[in-house]
């Protein structure tokens, strides 16, 4: 990026922010356009925390820890967790992926038998999270959320496998 700047190119950051800190350390600066993950996780979090009650365990599933917009994500889940009072037991990475998002489920799903929801830092999470409730016997009893609003999740939506989802458009900088 330093190299682009320097040669005159325009350079703009979409979706996943760039650390301040590096750009700073390098001397650039890039502008950034994306969504707020952090509010748009707290909205999906207090839209599942109207179905809970204070004390109520959930867990959070979430990205590639290293990156900003897990941090933000699971920063905003457990915004809305805490402030309805509910028990955050695990916090583990899925690392984005369907299949990654299923084991973590239901390892949660075994340790924690009393888990009311799970919270998916994506959509691809939030299907492995669903598969992992299904076959643990507790679908109607483990709500699922996530984030992103992609097409596989729709009809989970509409169905009731999947309580909410975040819709946002990166390049437009909203979350709604």
């Amino acid at each position: 990026i330093k190299k682009a700047v320097d040669a005159g190119i325009t350079v703009v950051n979409i979706d996943n922010q760039l650390d301040p800190e590096v750009l700073k350390s390098k001397g650039i600066s890039v502008p950034f356009v994306g969504p707020d993950n952090r509010k748009g996780a707290k909205l999906v979090g207090e839209y599942l925390a109207r179905d809970l009650s204070p004390g109520d365990e959930v867990a959070i599933i979430e990205g590639v820890p290293t990156t900003t917009n897990a941090q933000q994500r699971t920063a905003g889940f457990k915004d809305a967790m805490d402030a309805a009072g509910l028990k955050i037991v695990s916090t583990q990475s899925g690392n984005w992926e369907i299949d990654e998002g299923r084991k973590v489920a239901s390892a949660m799903l075994s340790e924690y038998p009393d888990l009311k929801a799970l919270l998916a830092g994506n959509d691809n999470m939030a299907l492995g999270a669903v598969s992992a409730v299904r076959a643990a016997g507790k679908a109607g009893k483990v709500s699922v959320v996530g984030y992103d609003n992609i097409e596989a999740i729709k009809p989970m939506l509409q169905d009731g496998r999947v309580l909410a989802t975040a819709d946002q458009a990166a390049d437009r900088k909203s979350v709604v």
